[in-house]
């Protein structure tokens, strides 16, 4: 099966050029001028639009267990969703219990995406306790093709490890190559602040900010860059919401520790006044860390423009706002955490940053995509336009003007969180490994195509 992208403005993270691209298969055979198109091949005339490579979501849950609950998106609407965002490869979290051995953790979460999948997908593996028995498992994980581990400095009694399980796991990964992803706050903070403010009826989503400030994240990232430093490991920051805990991860980077920084996208574009709406709207909001003062958007924006920020995930964590949030109606620490994004990521990211002047098309494609596939294992298989690379391609209509809407969202959840926001440009086609998987913010590919991409650190 052939594909013959016809006038194609290609964009890369490091030039832009114009050109066609001819798909064999799944993978890219050429770039020139004026290929003539093979027998029997698809031919999609690209001019007036941008060619991007597939985009690549470096931070979602799909498959997530939450206090009873599971969010909504299984692995063949979130999937959906992604690609007709223009994502053609997700990182999920695999999130086990403590009580869950990290084995069947991983097969756990294998067996939710395999044979719904609509993208290429693979893992970040969460590693909720560290044992002899658990470093035996995650050796033979990196092993399978997990390049990457999770670990929470929050959540203390279900997610979250103590400092020498931090330690141990931090020295497995530099023994292995493997990189170390990390939400980074204080949980004994977090806690305490939940119990003052429950304790002084602050019950609402309003407080869920207040119980983790800018500082309990900096203290987060402070504590993780210790630990990096003193074993050596490669660390990942997910979900950097604020200046404080970019000036740790800096002020680290200085001292050479190994540190990437990942943003989000609805830290670029919102404020903490979104989650203090009355009535309970604000629970909508909720995420750790929380939506900050506005201020920190600009920060955020400067530090992709300068590289100081890596990359721009979702954190995707769908949630029904009429079903499940009111769980935490009267204590805002039970309200599910984290809102549906996967879905518009990337015409955000276009719309307020390469539109709006803040981002070259080129440097867009790097915090959207690029960066991400160099970090993890990934490149130059993804995130590239190159022969020889897979065959995901995101042909954008950049002339698109549109508007969100829970209504028209492929996300199955009941809320978007930014609903009625304007958007001008949208991905007119998205290629996953040389098959069109949608045409016109329409899935049109093939459920179950989606394949789990192994990753193999140089050092294991």
């Amino acid at each position: 099966m052939s594909l013959l992208i016809k006038n194609a403005d290609i964009v890369n993270a490091d030039g832009r050029f114009t050109a066609d691209i001819l798909c064999d298969g799944e993978t890219i055979a050429r770039i020139d001028r004026g290929i003539a198109p093979p027998p029997g091949a698809e031919i999609i005339d690209a001019a007036g639009r941008h060619v991007f490579p597939g985009f690549i979501d470096p931070h979602t849950h799909i498959y997530l267990p939450f206090m009873g609950t599971f969010s909504k998106d299984d692995h063949e609407t979130g999937t959906k969703a992604a690609l007709v965002g223009g994502t053609t490869t997700i990182f999920e979290m695999v999130c086990p219990a403590r009580s869950m051995s990290a084995a069947e953790g991983f097969a756990l979460w294998r067996r939710q995406a395999e044979g719904k999948a609509c993208c290429d997908y693979t893992f970040h593996m969460g590693v909720t306790r560290f044992d002899d028995a658990a470093a035996a498992e995650l050796r033979e994980i990196v092993r399978a093709g997990v390049g990457s581990f999770k670990v929470f400095l929050a959540y203390k009694g279900a997610f979250g490890v103590d400092d020498a399980e931090l330690w141990r796991t931090l020295a497995l990964a530099r023994d292995l190559g493997v990189v170390v992803t990390a939400h980074c706050e204080n949980e004994t903070l977090v806690a305490e602040l939940q119990r003052q403010l429950l304790a002084a009826g602050r019950t609402g989503p309003d407080a869920h900010h207040d119980s983790r400030p800018p500082r309990v994240e900096a203290e987060g990232v402070h504590h993780l860059m210790t630990f990096a430093e003193l074993t050596g490991a490669r660390v990942y920051v997910v979900h950097l919401s604020c200046r404080e805990a970019l000036e740790a991860a800096v002020a680290a980077r200085l001292r050479g520790v190994d540190v990437s920084v990942e943003t989000l996208i609805q830290y670029l574009v919102l404020d903490k006044t979104w989650a203090e709406k009355p009535g309970f709207e604000g629970a909508k909001y909720v995420m750790s860390p929380p939506l900050r003062d506005r201020a920190n958007q600009q920060v955020l924006w400067d530090g992709l423009a300068s590289g100081l920020v890596q990359t721009v995930g979702t954190d995707h964590a769908p949630f029904d706002f009429r079903t499940q949030k009111p769980m935490g109606r009267d204590d805002f620490t039970k309200i599910p955490n984290g809102i549906p994004s996967i879905e518009d990521r990337i015409n955000l990211l276009w719309t307020h940053g390469v539109k709006a002047g803040r981002l070259s098309p080129q440097q867009f494609v790097a915090v959207a995509s690029t960066n991400a596939a160099k970090i993890f294992d990934l490149w130059p298989r993804k995130g590239v336009i190159q022969p020889g690379a897979d065959a995901d391609l995101v042909i954008y209509d950049p002339d698109y003007r549109g508007t969100i809407s829970a209504k028209t969202q492929t996300q199955a959840v009941d809320y978007n969180a930014f609903e009625g926001w304007a958007i001008e440009g949208r991905p007119a086609v998205v290629t996953v490994r040389g098959e069109v998987a949608v045409r016109d913010g329409r899935f049109c590919g093939t459920v179950g195509r989606g394949r789990f991409l192994e990753r193999r650190p140089t050092c294991s």
